[in-house]
Protein backbone atom coordinates (compact mmCIF):
# COMPACT_ATOMS: atom_id res chain seq x y z
CA UNK A 1 0.00 0.00 0.00
CA UNK A 2 2.89 2.46 0.66
CA UNK A 3 0.79 3.82 3.09
CA UNK A 4 3.66 5.61 5.09
CA UNK A 5 4.87 7.36 1.86
CA UNK A 6 1.12 8.83 0.44
CA UNK A 7 1.02 12.01 1.89
CA UNK A 8 3.99 12.82 4.12
CA UNK A 9 7.02 13.14 1.67
CA UNK A 10 9.60 11.81 4.12
CA UNK A 11 12.16 10.90 2.38
CA UNK A 12 11.42 11.72 -1.35
CA UNK A 13 9.64 15.12 -2.94
CA UNK A 14 7.07 16.04 -5.20
CA UNK A 15 5.98 19.19 -7.07
CA UNK A 16 2.99 20.95 -6.23
CA UNK A 17 2.13 21.28 -10.23
CA UNK A 18 1.34 18.45 -12.55
CA UNK A 19 4.01 16.75 -14.66
CA UNK A 20 6.76 14.51 -15.48
CA UNK A 21 7.66 12.28 -12.58
CA UNK A 22 10.73 10.84 -11.50
CA UNK A 23 13.71 9.65 -13.95
CA UNK A 24 14.03 11.49 -17.55
CA UNK A 25 14.35 7.85 -19.27
CA UNK A 26 10.91 6.50 -18.49
CA UNK A 27 8.94 9.91 -18.87
CA UNK A 28 6.17 10.14 -20.26
CA UNK A 29 5.21 13.55 -22.54
CA UNK A 30 3.33 16.36 -21.60
CA UNK A 31 -0.40 15.09 -20.67
CA UNK A 32 -3.39 17.89 -20.14
CA UNK A 33 -4.06 18.85 -16.66
CA UNK A 34 -7.17 17.66 -14.27
CA UNK A 35 -8.12 21.65 -13.98
CA UNK A 36 -10.28 21.73 -16.92
CA UNK A 37 -12.36 18.53 -15.88
CA UNK A 38 -15.80 19.19 -14.46
CA UNK A 39 -14.91 17.07 -11.20
CA UNK A 40 -18.81 17.29 -10.07
CA UNK A 41 -20.27 16.19 -13.41
CA UNK A 42 -17.42 13.40 -13.61
CA UNK A 43 -18.27 12.20 -10.40
CA UNK A 44 -22.16 11.81 -10.42
CA UNK A 45 -21.49 10.01 -13.74
CA UNK A 46 -19.42 7.85 -12.54
CA UNK A 47 -21.84 7.28 -9.82
CA UNK A 48 -24.52 6.80 -12.07
CA UNK A 49 -23.00 4.19 -14.16
CA UNK A 50 -21.80 2.38 -10.73
CA UNK A 51 -25.91 2.66 -9.99
CA UNK A 52 -25.51 4.63 -6.42
CA UNK A 53 -26.82 7.98 -7.83
CA UNK A 54 -30.17 8.32 -10.04
CA UNK A 55 -31.93 11.05 -11.45
CA UNK A 56 -30.37 13.54 -14.11
CA UNK A 57 -26.76 14.17 -13.96
CA UNK A 58 -27.37 18.22 -14.81
CA UNK A 59 -29.59 18.78 -11.83
CA UNK A 60 -27.61 17.44 -9.63
CA UNK A 61 -24.17 18.88 -10.77
CA UNK A 62 -26.25 21.98 -10.37
CA UNK A 63 -27.94 21.83 -6.79
CA UNK A 64 -24.39 20.76 -4.97
CA UNK A 65 -22.54 23.58 -7.07
CA UNK A 66 -25.05 25.97 -5.63
CA UNK A 67 -24.36 24.84 -1.99
CA UNK A 68 -20.77 24.76 -2.01
CA UNK A 69 -20.88 28.53 -3.99
CA UNK A 70 -23.29 29.31 -0.59
CA UNK A 71 -20.47 27.56 1.52
CA UNK A 72 -21.93 24.65 2.87
CA UNK A 73 -19.94 20.95 2.32
CA UNK A 74 -21.34 18.52 -0.78
CA UNK A 75 -24.60 16.72 0.05
CA UNK A 76 -22.88 13.02 -0.12
CA UNK A 77 -25.03 9.78 0.64
CA UNK A 78 -23.10 7.19 2.42
CA UNK A 79 -23.15 5.41 -0.72
CA UNK A 80 -21.48 8.42 -2.49
CA UNK A 81 -19.44 9.45 -0.08
CA UNK A 82 -17.86 5.67 0.11
CA UNK A 83 -17.79 6.22 -3.78
CA UNK A 84 -15.66 9.31 -3.58
CA UNK A 85 -13.23 7.61 -1.03
CA UNK A 86 -12.55 4.96 -3.34
CA UNK A 87 -12.10 7.29 -6.13
CA UNK A 88 -9.51 9.71 -4.38
CA UNK A 89 -7.72 5.65 -3.29
CA UNK A 90 -7.77 5.17 -7.47
CA UNK A 91 -6.66 8.59 -7.87
CA UNK A 92 -3.38 8.67 -5.23
CA UNK A 93 -0.36 8.94 -7.42
CA UNK A 94 1.79 8.08 -4.81
CA UNK A 95 0.38 4.03 -4.13
CA UNK A 96 1.30 1.07 -5.71
CA UNK A 97 -1.61 -0.77 -4.15
CA UNK A 98 -4.67 0.15 -5.77
CA UNK A 99 -5.56 -2.86 -7.74
CA UNK A 100 -7.72 -3.46 -4.81
CA UNK A 101 -9.24 0.20 -4.48
CA UNK A 102 -12.84 -1.29 -4.77
CA UNK A 103 -12.28 -3.40 -1.36
CA UNK A 104 -12.23 0.26 0.39
CA UNK A 105 -14.19 0.32 3.40
CA UNK A 106 -15.79 3.28 3.92
CA UNK A 107 -17.15 4.10 7.39
CA UNK A 108 -19.55 7.73 7.02
CA UNK A 109 -18.68 9.22 10.27
CA UNK A 110 -19.73 13.19 9.35
CA UNK A 111 -21.92 13.50 12.18
CA UNK A 112 -18.87 13.20 14.46
CA UNK A 113 -16.95 16.38 15.16
CA UNK A 114 -16.03 16.21 18.85
CA UNK A 115 -13.10 14.43 19.94
CA UNK A 116 -14.65 11.62 22.23
CA UNK A 117 -16.93 10.90 19.78
CA UNK A 118 -13.81 10.34 17.01
CA UNK A 119 -11.73 8.23 19.41
CA UNK A 120 -14.61 5.76 19.74
CA UNK A 121 -14.82 5.74 16.19
CA UNK A 122 -11.00 5.57 15.66
CA UNK A 123 -11.28 2.27 18.13
CA UNK A 124 -13.66 1.04 15.92
CA UNK A 125 -11.66 1.45 12.97
CA UNK A 126 -8.69 0.29 14.29
CA UNK A 127 -10.58 -3.15 14.58
CA UNK A 128 -12.03 -3.40 11.41
CA UNK A 129 -8.58 -2.82 9.88
CA UNK A 130 -6.63 -5.18 11.77
CA UNK A 131 -9.09 -8.12 12.31
CA UNK A 132 -6.09 -10.11 13.54
CA UNK A 133 -3.40 -9.89 10.99
CA UNK A 134 -6.33 -10.20 7.94
CA UNK A 135 -5.90 -6.77 7.08
CA UNK A 136 -8.92 -4.73 5.27
CA UNK A 137 -8.40 -1.47 3.50
CA UNK A 138 -10.52 0.87 5.91
CA UNK A 139 -10.94 5.17 5.29
CA UNK A 140 -13.23 6.76 8.44
CA UNK A 141 -14.61 10.01 7.03
CA UNK A 142 -15.09 12.73 9.92
CA UNK A 143 -17.44 15.99 10.08
CA UNK A 144 -15.89 18.55 6.70
CA UNK A 145 -14.55 22.05 7.93
CA UNK A 146 -17.85 24.82 7.33
CA UNK A 147 -17.50 28.47 7.75
CA UNK A 148 -16.76 29.79 10.62
CA UNK A 149 -16.06 25.94 11.99
CA UNK A 150 -12.82 23.86 11.41
CA UNK A 151 -13.30 20.62 10.92
CA UNK A 152 -11.97 17.98 13.33
CA UNK A 153 -7.78 16.75 13.14
CA UNK A 154 -6.03 13.83 14.05
CA UNK A 155 -2.81 15.40 14.95
CA UNK A 156 -0.81 11.74 14.88
CA UNK A 157 1.04 10.96 11.40
CA UNK A 158 -0.55 7.56 11.65
CA UNK A 159 -2.90 6.32 14.22
CA UNK A 160 -0.01 3.81 15.16
CA UNK A 161 3.73 5.11 15.80
CA UNK A 162 6.38 5.12 18.12
CA UNK A 163 7.94 7.76 19.94
CA UNK A 164 10.67 9.61 19.95
CA UNK A 165 12.42 11.15 22.41
CA UNK A 166 14.98 14.17 22.43
CA UNK A 167 17.86 13.28 25.17
CA UNK A 168 20.47 14.66 24.80
CA UNK A 169 21.36 15.86 21.05
CA UNK A 170 19.94 12.07 19.90
CA UNK A 171 16.62 10.48 19.47
CA UNK A 172 15.92 7.33 21.05
CA UNK A 173 12.51 6.10 19.24
CA UNK A 174 11.43 7.13 15.74
CA UNK A 175 12.62 10.76 15.11
CA UNK A 176 9.61 11.24 12.89
CA UNK A 177 7.74 11.56 15.70
CA UNK A 178 9.97 13.86 18.05
CA UNK A 179 7.20 16.70 17.52
CA UNK A 180 4.40 14.74 18.50
CA UNK A 181 6.08 13.34 21.61
CA UNK A 182 7.21 16.72 22.46
CA UNK A 183 3.00 17.78 22.47
CA UNK A 184 1.98 14.31 24.19
CA UNK A 185 4.01 14.89 26.96
CA UNK A 186 2.88 18.59 27.24
CA UNK A 187 -0.55 17.44 27.52
CA UNK A 188 0.09 15.21 29.96
CA UNK A 189 1.44 11.89 28.67
CA UNK A 190 3.22 9.99 31.16
CA UNK A 191 5.26 7.54 28.93
CA UNK A 192 6.46 4.12 30.66
CA UNK A 193 8.79 4.56 33.44
CA UNK A 194 11.53 2.67 31.04
CA UNK A 195 11.48 4.39 27.75
CA UNK A 196 12.60 2.49 24.89
CA UNK A 197 12.93 2.96 21.14
CA UNK A 198 9.47 1.13 20.31
CA UNK A 199 6.93 3.00 22.72
CA UNK A 200 3.56 3.47 21.51
CA UNK A 201 1.91 6.72 21.17
CA UNK A 202 -1.13 8.08 22.47
CA UNK A 203 -3.65 9.65 20.39
CA UNK A 204 -4.06 13.92 20.24
CA UNK A 205 -7.18 14.59 18.69
CA UNK A 206 -9.00 17.97 17.98
CA UNK A 207 -12.37 18.53 17.76
CA UNK A 208 -14.25 21.32 16.41
CA UNK A 209 -13.89 23.34 19.49
CA UNK A 210 -10.22 23.42 18.17
CA UNK A 211 -8.79 22.27 21.30
CA UNK A 212 -6.48 19.49 21.65
CA UNK A 213 -7.55 16.14 23.80
CA UNK A 214 -5.15 13.57 24.27
CA UNK A 215 -6.34 9.59 24.31
CA UNK A 216 -5.08 6.40 25.56
CA UNK A 217 -4.20 4.17 22.89
CA UNK A 218 -6.71 1.05 23.20
CA UNK A 219 -3.56 -1.85 23.69
CA UNK A 220 -6.06 -4.50 23.35
CA UNK A 221 -6.92 -3.43 19.81
CA UNK A 222 -2.54 -2.96 18.45
CA UNK A 223 -1.18 -5.61 16.62
CA UNK A 224 2.56 -5.78 16.62
CA UNK A 225 5.63 -7.87 14.75
CA UNK A 226 8.40 -8.58 16.54
CA UNK A 227 11.24 -9.45 13.66
CA UNK A 228 13.04 -12.25 13.43
CA UNK A 229 15.37 -13.65 10.43
CA UNK A 230 14.29 -17.40 8.78
CA UNK A 231 18.19 -17.97 9.19
CA UNK A 232 19.91 -15.60 11.16
CA UNK A 233 18.93 -16.50 14.99
CA UNK A 234 20.80 -13.47 16.30
CA UNK A 235 18.73 -11.19 14.42
CA UNK A 236 15.89 -11.40 17.13
CA UNK A 237 18.39 -9.84 19.74
CA UNK A 238 18.55 -6.12 17.86
CA UNK A 239 15.44 -6.15 19.32
CA UNK A 240 13.02 -4.39 16.05
CA UNK A 241 9.45 -4.61 16.10
CA UNK A 242 6.71 -2.73 13.58
CA UNK A 243 2.79 -2.41 14.31
CA UNK A 244 0.96 -4.47 11.55
CA UNK A 245 -1.17 -1.72 9.95
CA UNK A 246 -0.76 1.42 8.49
CA UNK A 247 -3.68 4.45 9.04
CA UNK A 248 -2.19 7.40 7.90
CA UNK A 249 -3.77 10.59 9.55
CA UNK A 250 -2.30 13.41 8.19
CA UNK A 251 -4.37 13.95 5.04
CA UNK A 252 -7.78 15.20 4.02
CA UNK A 253 -10.07 13.70 1.88
CA UNK A 254 -11.15 16.66 -1.23
CA UNK A 255 -14.47 16.11 -2.67
CA UNK A 256 -15.90 18.49 -4.70
CA UNK A 257 -14.14 21.85 -2.84
CA UNK A 258 -15.21 20.13 0.58
CA UNK A 259 -12.58 19.43 3.01
CA UNK A 260 -12.99 16.40 5.32
CA UNK A 261 -9.50 17.75 7.33
CA UNK A 262 -9.69 13.76 9.28
CA UNK A 263 -10.26 11.05 7.37
CA UNK A 264 -7.58 8.36 8.32
CA UNK A 265 -7.09 6.11 5.85
CA UNK A 266 -4.63 2.96 4.65
CA UNK A 267 -4.35 -0.72 4.50
CA UNK A 268 -1.35 -3.66 4.53
CA UNK A 269 1.81 -2.68 4.26
CA UNK A 270 4.44 -3.10 1.44
CA UNK A 271 7.36 -5.18 3.54
CA UNK A 272 10.23 -2.20 1.47
CA UNK A 273 8.29 0.54 3.57
CA UNK A 274 9.46 -0.91 7.11
CA UNK A 275 12.67 -2.82 5.72
CA UNK A 276 14.10 -0.55 3.69
CA UNK A 277 12.62 3.37 4.81
CA UNK A 278 10.96 3.29 8.49
CA UNK A 279 13.69 1.21 10.13
CA UNK A 280 16.81 1.60 7.69
CA UNK A 281 16.71 5.72 6.31
CA UNK A 282 19.37 7.37 8.72
CA UNK A 283 16.91 9.95 9.95
CA UNK A 284 14.41 7.12 10.76
CA UNK A 285 15.70 4.69 13.28
CA UNK A 286 18.87 3.62 11.05
CA UNK A 287 19.64 0.09 11.98
CA UNK A 288 21.35 -0.88 8.82
CA UNK A 289 25.18 -0.12 10.09
CA UNK A 290 23.75 -2.65 13.10
CA UNK A 291 22.68 -5.23 11.07
CA UNK A 292 26.14 -4.93 9.02
CA UNK A 293 28.18 -5.64 11.80
CA UNK A 294 26.68 -8.37 13.02
CA UNK A 295 26.63 -9.44 9.23
CA UNK A 296 30.70 -8.93 9.87
CA UNK A 297 30.76 -6.98 6.72
CA UNK A 298 33.26 -4.15 6.14
CA UNK A 299 31.64 -0.78 6.37
CA UNK A 300 34.95 1.21 6.05
CA UNK A 301 34.39 0.50 2.08
CA UNK A 302 31.40 1.52 0.28
CA UNK A 303 32.52 -1.02 -2.60
CA UNK A 304 32.19 -3.61 0.01
CA UNK A 305 28.66 -2.88 -0.39
CA UNK A 306 27.31 -3.46 3.04
CA UNK A 307 24.54 -1.00 3.06
CA UNK A 308 22.62 -3.20 0.04
CA UNK A 309 23.97 -6.50 1.80
CA UNK A 310 22.15 -5.44 5.60
CA UNK A 311 18.89 -4.01 3.70
CA UNK A 312 18.61 -7.36 2.11
CA UNK A 313 18.67 -9.33 5.30
CA UNK A 314 16.62 -6.69 7.39
CA UNK A 315 13.86 -6.90 4.12
CA UNK A 316 13.97 -10.79 4.09
CA UNK A 317 13.46 -10.24 8.47
CA UNK A 318 10.17 -7.93 7.96
CA UNK A 319 9.01 -10.78 4.94
CA UNK A 320 9.62 -13.69 7.20
CA UNK A 321 8.56 -12.13 10.21
CA UNK A 322 4.91 -10.78 9.01
CA UNK A 323 4.10 -14.31 7.52
CA UNK A 324 4.81 -16.11 10.61
CA UNK A 325 2.73 -13.87 12.86
CA UNK A 326 -0.17 -14.47 10.16
CA UNK A 327 -0.22 -10.68 9.35
CA UNK A 328 -1.41 -9.54 5.88
CA UNK A 329 1.96 -7.58 4.01
CA UNK A 330 3.20 -8.12 -0.08
CA UNK A 331 6.66 -7.75 -0.96
CA UNK A 332 7.93 -5.51 -3.35
CA UNK A 333 7.95 -7.62 -6.44
CA UNK A 334 4.18 -9.25 -6.07
CA UNK A 335 3.04 -5.68 -5.21
CA UNK A 336 4.55 -4.25 -8.42
CA UNK A 337 2.59 -7.11 -10.94
CA UNK A 338 -0.26 -5.52 -8.97
CA UNK A 339 0.12 -2.57 -10.19
CA UNK A 340 0.81 -3.02 -14.15
CA UNK A 341 -2.56 -5.26 -13.15
CA UNK A 342 -4.10 -2.03 -12.18
CA UNK A 343 -2.81 0.05 -14.97
CA UNK A 344 -4.02 -2.65 -17.66
CA UNK A 345 -7.82 -2.64 -16.11
CA UNK A 346 -7.67 1.54 -15.83
CA UNK A 347 -6.71 1.38 -19.25
CA UNK A 348 -9.85 -1.30 -20.24
CA UNK A 349 -11.90 0.93 -18.28
CA UNK A 350 -11.07 3.75 -20.36
CA UNK A 351 -9.20 5.88 -17.88
CA UNK A 352 -5.58 6.94 -17.45
CA UNK A 353 -3.32 5.95 -14.77
CA UNK A 354 -1.80 8.70 -12.11
CA UNK A 355 1.44 8.18 -10.73
CA UNK A 356 4.44 9.50 -9.50
CA UNK A 357 7.51 7.65 -10.67
CA UNK A 358 9.53 8.17 -7.80
CA UNK A 359 6.83 6.81 -5.42
CA UNK A 360 5.83 3.94 -6.88
CA UNK A 361 9.40 2.01 -7.88
CA UNK A 362 10.24 0.66 -4.71
CA UNK A 363 13.19 2.06 -2.82
CA UNK A 364 14.93 -1.84 -2.81
CA UNK A 365 15.70 -3.47 -6.09
CA UNK A 366 13.64 -1.14 -8.33
CA UNK A 367 14.96 -1.97 -11.66
CA UNK A 368 14.26 -5.45 -11.28
CA UNK A 369 10.21 -4.67 -11.01
CA UNK A 370 8.63 -3.91 -13.90
CA UNK A 371 6.50 -0.59 -12.74
CA UNK A 372 10.54 0.39 -13.31
CA UNK A 373 9.76 0.59 -17.46
CA UNK A 374 6.67 2.02 -17.06
CA UNK A 375 6.24 5.99 -18.03
CA UNK A 376 4.07 7.80 -15.40
CA UNK A 377 2.61 11.53 -15.10
CA UNK A 378 0.80 12.75 -11.64
CA UNK A 379 -2.70 14.10 -13.23
CA UNK A 380 -3.94 15.43 -10.26
CA UNK A 381 -6.93 13.39 -10.69
CA UNK A 382 -9.37 14.48 -8.25
CA UNK A 383 -11.80 13.55 -5.74
CA UNK A 384 -8.03 13.18 -3.83
CA UNK A 385 -5.73 13.08 -0.88
CA UNK A 386 -4.17 16.27 0.19
CA UNK A 387 -1.69 17.40 3.28
CA UNK A 388 -3.38 17.88 6.70
CA UNK A 389 -3.59 21.46 7.29
CA UNK A 390 -1.27 22.93 9.51
CA UNK A 391 1.75 19.99 9.56
CA UNK A 392 5.18 20.28 10.97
Amino acid sequence: MDADRLISGVGRGAGEGAGVSGCPFHAGGPLPASDGVDEFAAFFEEAVAEGISTGPVSDRVAAEKARVAAGQPVALSTAELALAGRLAWRNQARCIGRLFWRSLLVRDARGVGDSVGMYTALCEHLAATTRQGEIRPVMTVFAPARPGRCGPIIRNRQLLGYAGYEEGGRVLGDPINRALTREALALGWQPPRERTAFDLLPWILVGEDERPALFPLPRELVMEVPLTHPTLPWFAELGLRWYAVPVVCDQRLRVMETDFTAAPFGGWYMGTEIGCRNLADEQRYNVLPAVADRLGLDRSRRDSLWRERALVELNAAVLHSYAAAGCRLVDHHTASDEFMRFCAMEKAAGREVSAAWDWIVPPLAGAATKVFHLPMQDRKLRPQFLPGEGRD
